[in-house]
């Protein structure tokens, strides 16, 4: 009986272990409030919040030396990375996350420490905190800032998906030049077609289920909506002057208010819950539907595919712009 309970106290000890802690070595990570432009070796941000559901995807640039991170679709996050050295290259492709340590030790360089491990080949692979100095210095592994891998380990599952590009090929969902939104697997440029006022787009067979986020996008004058990762819909936006719409980003509750929605005739409004605001004017979900209007036909279509928890995303960036000449990307 004594060794059954010694044996039992010992499982449960092992069994709520505290997490490994910063090695000294590694770089504890600095944030930042910028989504988009450089990233000093350490920085990152981080704002699950914009997309609270969905699938994870992390995309990994090798020439900028930075991940991003969506979920259902949207970015959440990016941080400034450390890839392979020369002689070590970290591998292009598409990889799935294969194991999750959050306490792991290298079997191949001396016991190293690699907190918050998220295996992607069994040949050596994977992300991990450590040392960001700015350029790729690493045996092939992705390298995060410490406080950036703890953040990342939180919101990834087993099975996720991580793509690795660089500026040699073309990359899918385009790896090496990501943005705000990512970019379907079967990308073509139609699909960002300039749309005329009134026109949409939508395909909710694409994904017929899970949590829906919308970016709401005045510079581009469009809305865009994407189901459980994947781009269902957008249409062409009208935006009433005056102010700024602001940074902001709205929850759908529960329920229905007493009044009629302000874009489908004949059906309740729906109660919306503001979870963030950044710059700009302050903005209600009612001031904000008496502020864009879009084609009725898209509004009833939109109005029956939300669910509470749906996320929208207001912004007076733009979401998408042209490289070259013949290729429209998504980007910041």
């Amino acid at each position: 009986m004594r060794t059954t309970a010694i044996v039992l106290s010992t499982f449960l000890a092992l069994s709520v272990a505290p997490a490994m802690e910063k090695p000294s070595s590694h770089t504890k990570g600095t944030p930042t409030g910028r989504p988009t432009g450089p990233l000093k070796p350490g920085e990152y941000w981080w704002r699950p919040e914009l997309s609270p559901a969905g699938p994870v995807v992390a995309l990994v640039s090798i020439p900028q030396q930075v991940i991003h991170v969506y979920r259902n679709g949207i970015l959440i996050g990016r941080s400034s990375v450390s890839t392979g050295a020369p002689g070590h290259g970290t591998p292009n492709g598409v990889f799935t996350i294969l194991e999750k340590q959050k306490s792991h030790y290298s079997k191949t360089y001396d016991n190293a420490p690699m907190p918050n491990m998220q295996r992607l080949t069994w040949n050596g692979v994977a992300m991990h905190s450590g040392k960001i100095p700015g350029y790729p210095a690493s045996h092939g592994c992705i390298r995060l800032p410490y406080d950036f891998s703890q953040r990342l380990f939180e919101v990834t599952a087993k099975g996720g998906t991580v793509v690795i590009g660089d500026d040699k090929a073309r990359q899918p969902r385009f790896a090496a030049n990501p943005g705000m939104i990512l970019a379907p697997e079967d990308f073509n440029p139609d699909m960002l077609r300039p749309l005329k006022r009134g026109d949409y787009d939508w395909d909710p067979r694409r994904s017929p289920s899970g949590p829906v986020t919308m970016v709401v996008s005045s510079a581009d004058r469009a809305i865009y909506v994407y189901r459980n990762g994947n781009p269902i819909g957008r249409a062409a936006l009208d935006v009433s002057p005056g102010q700024p719409l602001g940074d902001h980003v709205f929850t759908l509750l529960d329920g229905v208010e007493g009044k009629p929605s302000p874009w489908v005739a004949g059906r309740p409004a729906h109660k919306w819950m503001r979870v963030s605001s950044g710059q700009g004017p302050s903005l209600d979900g009612d001031q904000l539907g008496r502020r864009i209007s879009v084609n009725p036909m898209f509004a009833a279509e939109l109005y029956d595919v939300i669910k509470p928890g749906a996320t929208v995303i207001v912004t007076d960036d733009p979401v998408v712009r042209k490289i070259g000449r013949d290729l429209t990307i998504l980007t910041n």
